[in-house]
């Protein structure tokens, strides 16, 4: 994947850089404060406890988005809008971790403890509930891989 520059403008990846790394942590309310108006601005749930990686940002200013107080995301990620990196429920603990350079479609659902390899393309309105390996690319409900073309062609005898 090119790299894209980030964005410039106010959006939610930049409200979350700033209250995680402006605000102490002993100031919690005011951390509180600043996430509440993360929600108010772009109708997104970014807590300062997860941890987003350098460069990672969202698509429309991160309409939409929710992820997972204990989520981790690697570095120069693109998370699409309506994206959920959250937990699974019915007591299934943990929360996705997501690697370097992951590209993660508008509408994907990563729940539960997940890992997600560098390089790997999570399609639209996908559902991942298993580990994706590096440079995969899943879509589905559930998320299955896709094989690629030149694999599927099969082989001819001369």
């Amino acid at each position: 994947m090119a790299y894209q520059r980030p964005q410039r403008y106010l959006n939610a990846i930049s409200l979350y850089r700033w209250y995680r790394r402006g605000l102490p942590a002993r100031i919690g309310l005011l951390r509180k404060l600043a996430e509440s108006l993360n929600y108010f601005l772009f109708n997104c749930s970014v807590p300062a406890s997860c941890q987003i990686g350098e460069r990672t940002y969202c698509s429309h200013r991160g309409m939409s988005v929710v992820i997972h107080k204990d989520a981790v995301i690697g570095k120069d990620c693109v998370i699409g809008t309506c994206v959920t990196l959250g937990g699974r429920g019915k007591g299934v603990e943990g929360a996705p971790v997501i690697g370097n350079n992951v590209y993660i479609a508008t509408g994907a659902k990563i729940l539960g403890p997940v890992s997600v390899g560098d390089n790997a393309v999570i399609g639209a309105n996908s559902v991942v509930l298993t580990d994706v390996p590096a440079n995969q690319t899943v879509v589905g409900i559930p998320a299955r891989a896709l094989t690629s073309a030149a694999s599927a062609i099969p082989e001819v005898a001369a």
